[in-house]
Formats: structure tokens, C-alpha cells, sequence
């Protein structure tokens, strides 16, 4: 809600009492909960009530654009920005503020549509922009959501050539690693950490075989016997997932079965992937012994 649509009491009660909290000079977005820290849910309904905000706020014409476009887009992130991304033709003096980043483009009205009643770039258009604009794991984070939804890799790749300006490099890069067999933002920057220090790409979601029945792998080298899971917290820490303990000991029969077929298998959790190149090392120590692999970044990665 904006402050000016509430009386100045009600909302300062609301602040004070804890029911509304502020998302933005003028804008307050009413608590779902009490919880000190906000649920990934509840953040990503937060960042998105920002939007709204600056869409209500703005002079003048304006498209939502690069991660703030992709959240609008459903697709996942694995950082929620923290400042608002839009693209106008102009830059008119209402609305700023340092949570808002203005690009000043003309963008074809093909790359321009609606998207829950807000305007923002088309999904093309949001992938190609993050891949230029984001670090790159976290543009592959998105470039493989949209690949995992059946964009077409082709119609995002040729886009960049036909692209020109700063990041351009990167987004080809991103967009020539993306992979659509990635199902979470973890198994995308784990294949990242991998691919970032040369290691070559993994092929997503291997069937393996075990006395135990049939598993998928998120990642691994088929000719190495090597796979590589991703493990996030959700999987040993929500209720959807069932009893921690019991699910923790699936996992380890799962993983004694795919053991006893000959592979390798290393694990990485979300706090594993703060040191990239450590997660790198530990795939690199099961490489065959006569295989050659250039610890060397590819161009775009970095």
C-alpha cells in the first residue's frame, strides 16, 4: 500500500505495531507474519510488492527489466535484488530513490509486454538482459529456469549476437552454458563452480541404476563414474519433506546402492557453493588419473 492512500495515524500504528512493514520511501506492505526473519516466500512476496510500489509511484513510461522483469516472470533467483530494475526512454524526476536503478534504453515494442498487469520485458528479452547484467552464476540461474520451462536455447543464444554493449561476452557465455536439466537454482551454480574453473560440462539428470531401483543424478561425467548432487536445506529441513531423520537415512541407502555400482559421488550444500572453488577441487580429485583438465576458466564465466 502507498502512504498516501492511508491515513497518516492508521499507518504509523500499523508501523509501530508491527503489521506493516516499509518496502520503499512511501510504500508499506502489510506482514503476513511476526517472524523477525521473513521465509525465501515471504521475501520474494516482499520484493515483488516493491515493484508494484515503483509501478504506482513512476512518472512517465517504464518497463520492468533484468531481475526485477524475472521475478515477475516467475523465475527463480538465487539472490532477490535488492534494488528495482526498470528501463524507460526518459528519466523523469518522480519515484527515484536508491532502490530503484533506471536504465535509459529504447527498446523494441516486441521486447515490451504484461505480466500480472505490470509492464516488463518479454521473457527473451528478461533472460538475455540477466545474463548480461548479473554475475554469472546468478544469470545461469535464471537462463536455465527459462530453458527448463521449454524456452527455446537457440532463440536466446542467436539473440546475442545480434546484441551489442556492456556484458555482452558474459551473456553469450551464460547463455552457451545453460542447460535446461537443472531443477534448482543450487544445481545451477554448483554446474557453474564446476564449468567456471575449466572443468568440462556435466551432463544433467543421469539415470543410474542400483539394486535399490532406478535414481537420477542432478549432474555428472558418465565416461568418469563421477556424479556430483546438489543438497539443499529444503531437503532434510521442510515438512514437506517428511521426517529429517527418516528422509537423511534414505539418502545414505540411496547413496550406498549408487556406490556399489562403481560410481563417485560428491555432495554440495548452499554454504558449499560460498566457496566455488573449493567445490571445484573436490570434483577435480576424482577425475581419471592420465586425464588432462586445464584449470582454466572459460571466457565469460568469470
Amino acid at each position: 500500500m502507498l502512504a498516501r492512500d492511508v491515513p497518516r495515524p492508521a499507518l504509523a500504528a500499523a508501523v509501530a505495531d508491527g503489521t506493516a512493514t516499509r518496502l520503499r520511501r512511501g510504500a508499506y506492505l502489510l506482514a503476513t507474519t511476526g517472524a523477525a526473519r521473513p521465509s525465501p516466500a515471504e521475501a520474494r512476496t516482499a520484493a515483488l510488492a516493491r515493484i508494484e510500489a515503483v509501478s504506482r509511484q513512476l512518472d512517465g513510461a517504464h518497463w520492468f527489466c533484468g531481475p526485477s522483469a524475472a521475478l515477475l516472470w516467475g523465475l527463480p533467483l538465487w539472490r532477490l535484488p535488492r534494488r528495482v530494475h526498470v528501463v524507460q526512454r526518459n528519466v523523469p524526476g518522480r519515484g527515484a530513490g536508491a532502490d530503484l536503478v533506471r536504465h535509459r534504453a529504447a527498446v523494441a515494442p516486441d521486447d515490451l509486454t504484461t505480466v500480472r498487469g505490470l509492464p516488463v520485458t518479454t521473457l527473451a528479452r528478461t533472460v538475455v538482459d540477466c545474463a548480461r547484467m548479473l554475475p554469472p552464476r546468478e544469470g545461469l540461474v535464471v537462463a536455465d529456469a527459462a530453458l527448463r520451462r521449454g524456452f527455446d536455447a537457440d532463440l536466446l543464444r542467436r539473440r546475442t549476437v545480434e546484441t551489442r554493449g556492456r556484458g555482452v561476452v558474459r551473456a553469450r557465455a551464460v547463455l552457451g552454458a545453460a542447460d535446461g536439466g537443472a531443477e534448482s537454482p543450487g544445481e545451477s551454480v554448483t554446474r557453474y563452480a564446476v564449468l567456471r574453473h575449466g572443468l568440462p560440462a556435466p551432463r544433467t539428470q543421469i539415470p543410474v541404476r542400483t539394486r535399490l531401483g532406478r535414481f537420477r543424478a542432478d549432474m555428472g561425467w558418465e565416461e568418469w563414474r563421477l556424479l556430483v548432487e546438489f543438497d539443499g536445506f529444503v531437503k532434510y529441513g521442510e515438512p514437506a519433506a517428511g521426517d529429517p531423520a527418516r528422509v537423511l537415512f534414505e539418502e545414505k541407502r540411496r547413496q550406498d546402492a549408487i556406490v556399489e555400482e562403481g560410481w563417485r559421488l560428491v555432495r554440495v550444500t548452499r554454504a558449499d557453493l560460498r566457496r566455488e572453488d573449493e567445490v571445484a577441487w573436490r570434483v577435480r580429485r576424482f577425475v581419471p588419473a592420465g586425464v588432462e583438465v586445464p584449470d582454466v576458466a572459460r571466457p565469460g564465466l568469470w
